[in-house]
């Protein structure tokens, strides 16, 4: 039996469908039956509560498996009647023989440097990287690394590495004003911008005191942007704090 949250699983569930099912013996095969509730940490504390005597009263003929995001979100009293296995997300080297099976199976035409960036964007989520190579193959034909951050929405490495010289070396009007045009015509949000701006700042050789401040800048950015601010006035900031740092470095030196 398997429930998923866009199943109803209520607590009249849970007393009528699953007991009768778990309570419930075969008579002529051997092995358990098995429960298994996706997305478990959306049932309702009460749902969850009526479980509970459910797993302890079946245990010889049924097996429960509950699949969650968030183990806060399920009750204590379920955890300890459960063994748990936490998934991390996968490495690339489990990642990528798998691609490489659908996109033989599939006879798509992907580059090295499509299959890195497919790697990188999906983060170590299998089903993402397999939409991303879906979408990409679909919309442009021939899988690159331009074509799969272009599908994506997501700014290119040369596009953050303009972006970074441009604030640490134009002045401001000239940053801002090119950043916005590059902004528009790729049509990149100011967040993914700002996440790829902060792997770059690790790497670029600024004094550490400096480079706090940055961070703590680029921190500050990103908690308004998220507070739903307009894009452009954090543009501003963003450039601003790039170039009050260009100005620190000179002093330094």
């Amino acid at each position: 039996l398997q429930l998923n949250a866009s199943d109803d699983r209520g607590i009249d569930i849970v007393r009528g469908p699953i007991l009768s099912f778990a309570s419930t013996r075969t008579i002529f095969k051997k092995g358990f039956k098995l429960v298994i509730l996706d997305e478990a940490d959306a049932m309702t504390q009460d749902a969850q509560n009526a479980l509970r005597r459910v797993i302890e009263k079946f245990t010889e003929n049924t097996r429960f498996c509950l699949i969650c995001n968030y183990l806060s979100k399920i009750i204590p009293a379920l955890q300890s009647r459960c063994t748990r296995f936490r998934f991390g997300p996968l490495t690339p080297e489990l990642m990528v023989p798998r691609l490489q099976h659908v996109i033989q199976e599939e006879g798509v035409d992907v580059s090295e440097d499509g299959m890195k960036a497919l790697v990188t964007l999906s983060s170590g989520d299998m089903r993402r990287a397999l939409n991303i190579l879906q979408s990409t193959s679909m919309a442009f034909g021939k899988v690159t690394e331009e074509s799969v951050y272009t599908c994506t929405g997501h700014p290119l490495k040369s596009d953050i590495a303009n972006i970074l010289d441009w604030m640490l070396n134009q002045d401001f009007s000239t940053a801002y004003r090119k950043i916005m045009e590059l902004k528009t015509l790729k049509g990149l949000a100011l967040q993914d911008i700002l996440t790829e701006i902060h792997l770059f700042v690790h790497r670029v050789d600024f004094p550490p005191s400096i480079r706090i401040q940055l961070l703590i800048k680029l921190a500050d950015i990103e908690y308004r942007l998220a507070a739903g601010t307009s894009e452009k006035i954090q543009l501003s900031s963003l450039v601003a704090a790039f170039q009050v740092t260009r100005d620190l470095v000179v002093a330094e030196a």
